[in-house]
């Protein structure tokens, strides 16, 4: 699926449908993840229909075992081991807004 040609509400909607898949695999109701999580059946339907937060997010994921999906999401940034060598060891702290190519940075 390319997401870049989806709208951010599709994207939503999408991340929704898939955490209401998930939930019917594992046979769970919207009741009983709301128990399960400390939250309400309405915030289940809301991140269900692709609102909700952060913390609700991690909360489902975490209930439906699947928080080792985010490794998936947003995979662990690495230093390669020659941009370190020519930072001198230390890592980016901070941007400096400038980019281009060959500077290391990963292209988004």
């Amino acid at each position: 699926m390319d997401y870049y040609t989806l709208t951010d509400s599709a994207i939503e909607t999408e991340i929704g449908d898939r955490l209401r898949a998930l939930r019917l695999r594992r046979n769970i109701t919207q009741k009983a993840l709301a128990e399960a999580t400390g939250l309400s059946v309405t915030a289940i339907k809301g991140i269900e229909a692709g609102g909700g937060t952060l913390s609700t997010l991690i909360a489902v994921l975490r209930e439906l075992q699947a928080l080792d999906q985010l490794q998936h999401f947003i995979p662990e940034i690495t230093v390669s081991p020659l941009q370190l060598a020519r930072s001198k060891g230390k890592q980016r702290q901070r941007a400096t807004g400038k980019r281009g190519k060959g500077d290391g940075d990963q292209e988004w």
